[in-house]
């Protein structure tokens, strides 16, 4: 069946946020109960991986962070505010509740080293790689 309906539904797959918001720019529904993501940059040199995580409305206390040879984990609890009532809310998107997100990377991080800092809703690491952490490539006989 290949009606009106059903192209656009194959289009709204292709840009269902685009679509969402300019078909219904003010729709009455909270979607601060959807799930974020943290989402991250990660660049590395020759010693360490520099690695920014957004992660707006975490408080330093809420976040944590864990290092396991070459996997990184991310998680934070985002809490909300008291909120003064001004009337009723017609649009919410700012979302409360647990993200986490984990990664592997090439070489394995050097743990004792590593620092973190959170800065403005901003997780800055620096993960120096592990001395002789290094993949070993085997030659096959």
């Amino acid at each position: 069946m290949n009606t009106a309906l059903s192209r656009l539904d194959r289009i709204e797959n292709l840009f269902p946020d685009m679509l969402r918001r300019w078909a219904r720019p003010m729709q009455l529904i909270d979607e601060a109960e959807l799930p974020a993501d943290i989402r991250v940059d990660v660049t590395e040199n020759d010693k360490e991986y520099l690695v920014t995580a957004e992660i707006p409305g975490a408080k330093k206390e809420d976040v944590r962070v864990s290092v396991d040879g070459s996997y990184v984990s991310i998680s934070a609890e985002i809490k909300k505010d008291e909120e003064k009532k001004h009337g009723r809310s017609i649009v919410r998107e700012t979302y409360r509740g647990s993200v986490s997100r984990g990664f592997s990377l090439a070489s394995e991080v050097d743990d004792k080293n590593a620092v973190a800092k959170l800065e403005d809703g901003v997780l800055r690491l620096t993960l120096p790689k592990r001395e002789g952490g290094a993949h070993k490539v085997l030659k096959i006989q």
